[in-house]
């Protein structure tokens, strides 16, 4: 009876696991699921232990072992998806960014929105200038201290918090100068309804970019945003299309395919490489789910994308949720008591190692301060290793969506836009996604990431990217574009070879296996009895009957006749 016992004991653990998920506060939830249990059931756990109702926003987002980042699929087994052994590690973020985020219906989504820029902040992913960049720490003192009190706040009280990877104490005293004077009674909700307001006029507010290179192999950055497609280089915009202008994503091995109808029915094709295979497929199914969720009015209408024109090769994915307007529908008829919201105070992100990680720069010379910043596009590949990234927003979207103020700054005429400028730049951050940290090694963890840790390690990599020249470190670090061409020549090569082969191979079996299938039809018709409607039409059509008695009939015996002396042979043996 005891072994009975423990034997089934045994066999319910191993349909069960371990799941904890890091939500946007860094608090952690984590709960025993069934092995069978999907997504979506795991999602809707979270959602319910937040009391969120606006939660198509967001999503679960975790790292396999090979550090490429996945959004969990709420359709789909999580212990199939997950290439690793439980228990399992994940986080909630945001995956759909509110194209008005003060606009939201319930005070809780706005505040994980609100969390969620502030983590883009904090870890250097959200680019703006030093004025916005004042202006958005104050309105978060604002919120998580409340006003201004002489007797808790000594001078200085601003250097202990930070928002930024780096800053200098000239914008630690401008902080507090707009923290003491001009936010002085505003509730923690204003505070962040105001934060959002501002940041949703910044260029580089949601953005969820995807290290590429073009066909030239310079680096860039792909990313999709509530009104469309967009491509970064450097410190400017050179691509963006809008969705209804957008017509197919496709990928095929690291090679990603953006297809567009422009005015005048002007057709474009782009082409970027991904680092690696699994990156190029996270690429085409976050473009494939962006798309739907902006651009369709209804669900009903998403339909099953393949990554190929051929219905026997590539990928096939289709994004299951509601719509933007479904949701925006959906939010305006929740009629409930606001749920109570427990807020975090200022700490740092367990992502980061500590909270003094980001060094203070002093108030030097400008010429000094551009030497200590890193660039922009050395801020831009920071962003490359984020588990949530964010980088720009194009002046030239749509009226609907920005202030006309913004919008009559547009230059239709040309698709580049310089998106920031050397006033602010963000520095490299650790991986925010949670994999195993306690079996990573800090000097593995900081390698993997690209993440220098101190201002000298960054003037060491300012001074390597410097000798490399533009576009050499898009990579792992310390190769440059230069050394690496031979080697990535052969394995395209290899690559291209290979494909050709599967290509060839799969054509093969297709035509065969329809070929099988054919004949099988033609046995049914000419031998079977089956006496159905189409059948029986087929028969009686003249060409039918001059096929079966001019050549099915002789082939036939001819089989016939073969399959005897071949019998004959072996009977005589």
């Amino acid at each position: 009876m005891l072994s009975r016992f423990m034997s089934g004991s045994i066999r319910n653990l191993e349909r069960e696991y371990s799941c904890t998920v890091r939500l946007l506060d860094d608090t952690e939830y984590t709960c025993t699921i069934q092995r069978d249990a999907k997504g979506q059931y795991l999602f809707d756990l979270i959602c319910h232990h937040l009391n969120l109702l606006e939660k198509d926003y967001f999503g679960i987002r975790y790292v396999d072992p090979d550090k490429q980042r996945h959004w969990l699929e709420v359709t789909k087994s999580i212990a199939k998806q997950m290439k690793s052994q439980p228990p399992f590690t994940m986080c909630l973020r945001l995956k759909f960014y509110p194209p008005n985020p003060a606009a939201l219906k319930e005070e809780i989504t706005r505040y994980l929105v609100f969390l969620q820029i502030k983590r883009d902040l904090y870890h250097g992913r959200l680019l703006c200038k030093t004025s916005d960049a004042a202006m958005l720490a104050a309105h978060i003192l604002q919120a998580e201290i409340g006003n201004y009190d002489p007797g808790k706040h000594p001078e200085g009280y601003s250097s202990k918090f930070h928002f930024f990877p780096k800053h200098s104490e000239k914008l630690e005293r401008r902080i507090a100068d707009i923290h003491k004077t001009e936010l002085i009674g505003q509730s923690p909700e204003t505070s962040e309804r105001n934060f959002l307001q501002k940041a949703q006029m910044l260029e580089t507010y949601g953005v969820d970019p995807h290290p590429c290179k073009d066909v030239s192999g310079n680096p860039a950055f792909l990313a999709f945003t509530p009104f469309g497609f967009v491509v970064l280089q450097g410190n400017k915009q050179v691509h963006f299309l809008k969705w209804d202008e957008v017509t197919k994503l496709k990928f095929e091995g690291k090679t990603f395919h953006i297809h567009a109808n422009q005015k005048e029915d002007k057709q474009i094709i782009l082409a970027y490489f991904a680092p690696t295979p699994e990156a190029c497929k996270h690429l085409w199914k976050c473009g494939v789910e962006h798309q739907a969720f902006y651009k369709l009015e209804k669900s009903s209408q998403v339909r099953t994308v393949s990554s190929s024109n051929l219905f026997f090769k590539g990928s096939r994915f289709r994004y299951s949720g509601r719509v933007a307007k479904e949701v925006m529908e959906q939010s305006a008829k929740i009629k409930r008591e606001p749920p109570e919201i427990h807020r975090a105070g200022l700490v740092p992100s367990r992502s980061c190692p500590s909270i003094t990680h980001g060094p203070r720069l002093t108030s030097v010379p400008r010429t000094r301060r551009r030497a200590v910043h890193i660039s922009i596009m050395e801020g831009l590949e920071s962003l490359r290793d984020s588990a949530h990234s964010t980088p720009v927003r194009s002046v030239s979207h749509s009226e609907s969506f920005m202030p006309r103020s913004r919008s009559q700054a547009t230059n239709s005429s040309d698709g580049t836009a310089v998106i920031s400028d050397e006033a602010y730049s963000p520095s490299d951050s650790v991986l925010p996604t949670p994999v195993a940290e306690h079996s990573m090694d800090p000097a593995v963890s900081r390698q993997v990431n690209g993440a220098p840790c101190s201002i000298e390690e960054e003037k060491e990599s300012a001074a390597g990217n410097a000798k490399r020249g533009e576009g050499g470190d898009f990579g792992a670090q310390g190769k440059s574009a230069q050394e690496g061409a031979g080697g990535d020549s052969t394995l395209s090569e290899v690559e291209q070879v290979n494909k050709f082969v599967l290509s060839v191979l799969r054509l093969l079996l297709v035509t065969i296996g329809l070929l099988f299938v054919l004949l099988l039809l033609l046995i049914i018709l000419t031998e079977s009895d089956l006496d159905v409607a189409f059948l029986r039409d087929i028969r009686k059509t003249p060409e039918f009957e001059q096929f079966h008695y001019e050549y099915f009939c002789p082939l036939r015996r001819w089989f016939a006749c073969k399959l005897r002396w071949v019998g004959g042979l072996l009977i005589n043996k």
